[in-house]
């Protein structure tokens, strides 16, 4: 527990430095000089460096363990933020911003494979991944008001040193607090006895069906069109402060279900599928009711997030076997293609269209691909982890 307390401190700061910039990177690429259409780049190459990084994160994170892989990724990208206090050029917040988005791409498929290793229950690693659920949650929650604030109280580049200083001495601290790498996962024998988990051929290539990814891809893209879409309701009348809020209420309502732990106990599969048509049917209504009850439907399309992410993450884990380095490093993947298209493909619609129908029609269609048939065959993790404490 003590192990999983220190990497929910790592990632709520490592997401809170990251949300805080999203206010904050569009007035500083403006200041910069930087016009609308190089604007949209820089924010979407963010997650197209994170693909090769995370393909690269996969089989290196379950051949080293994921300690070195946390602290390269907090520090790197803490260093980067600080250089990024220094730039005077458009193309300079360019080029950091893509690297930037390769260094992070290790940290979440290294944090979610040693959270899953430590426990070999299921409904434990169901609630460890509630946990981290909850941390990036309140970690986008607050982020966003505070580095607003603190731009307007200090200014850009002592903002971007700030939050760089801190990425910085939290990748010193996972050095001195992680455990150090441990043996592979092993299966447990009904004698006691653990012997090495085999893999099979198929699974060095990919550890399970690739429809699977389908679900962090149309999930991902819906919530780009989702955050496109939101800051230009009222036909881009709406301020900044009213669209915040609104952020806020999709939080707020996924707080409400990642503090449920019961829900844990229910099978990952059960919880994604009610999650993905309770989250499909919020996208309609955005799509068809009126303006006056937008919170309410946002707080239910939360609520709906606050039941998915977790049960998706603990889905891998039972798909992924002793991957669980490479099955991250693909949810990742698939997740960073998935946020880079649905924000692009929203803003290619005819006006006639509602961005939402579309999130609406992508989830419903992801969901016919799901092999549901195969889950129930397939073991939940049995192996002691390796990073117990």
């Amino acid at each position: 527990m003590k192990t999983a307390l220190w990497l929910y401190l790592f990632l709520f700061i490592a997401f809170f430095d990251l949300h805080a910039q999203y206010p904050i990177l569009t007035p500083f690429a403006i200041s910069l000089g930087a016009a609308p259409t190089f604007i949209g780049w820089m924010m979407g190459i963010y997650s197209l460096t994170h693909l090769p990084g995370n393909l690269m994160a996969g089989p290196k994170v379950d051949k080293h363990g994921s300690r070195r892989y946390i602290m390269f990724s907090l520090t790197a990208a803490g260093l980067i933020l600080i250089i990024q206090s220094y730039i005077h050029t458009p193309w300079e917040l360019l080029f950091l911003r893509a690297i930037s988005g390769y260094v992070l791409a290790f940290l979440s498929p290294a944090c979610l494979a040693m959270l899953a290793q430590l426990s070999d229950h299921p409904v434990t690693q169901g609630k460890y991944m509630s946990g981290h659920g909850v941390v990036h949650t309140l970690a986008s929650v607050l982020s966003p008001a505070a580095g607003a604030f603190i731009v307007a109280s200090f200014g850009f580049s002592e903002t971007f040193s700030s939050l760089g200083i801190i990425l910085v001495i939290t990748g010193l601290m996972a050095y001195f607090t992680l455990p150090k790498k441990a043996p592979a996962p092993q299966a447990q024998l009904s004698d006691g006895h653990t012997t090495p988990a085999p893999l099979s051929p198929a699974q060095t290539r990919l550890p399970f069906n690739w429809r699977y990814l389908l679900l962090p891809f149309v999930l991902a893209c819906a919530q780009g069109i989702l955050f496109y879409e939101i800051p230009l309701r009222n036909n881009g009348s709406a301020s900044m402060m009213s669209t915040g809020l609104l952020f806020s209420i999709i939080s707020l309502g996924a707080l409400c279900t990642l503090s449920l732990l019961f829900l844990n106990k229910y099978s990952p599969m059960v919880r994604l599928l009610c999650g993905i048509i309770l989250m499909s049917l919020s996208f309609y209504a955005l799509a068809t009711t009126p303006e006056a009850i937008i919170g309410i439907i946002l707080f239910i399309l939360g609520t709906a997030k606050g039941i998915i992410f977790p049960a998706l993450a603990s889905l891998f884990i039972r798909i992924g076997g002793a991957r669980l380095g490479k099955t991250f490093a693909l949810q990742s993947i698939a997740t960073s293609i998935g946020s880079f298209s649905g924000p692009v493909l929203a803003g290619q619609l005819p006006d006639h269209i509602s961005p939402f129908f579309i999130a609406f029609l992508i989830l419903m269609t992801g969901l016919l691909f799901v092999p549901i048939q195969r889950l129930s065959p397939t073991p939940p993790l049995s192996a002691p982890g390796p990073y117990h404490s």
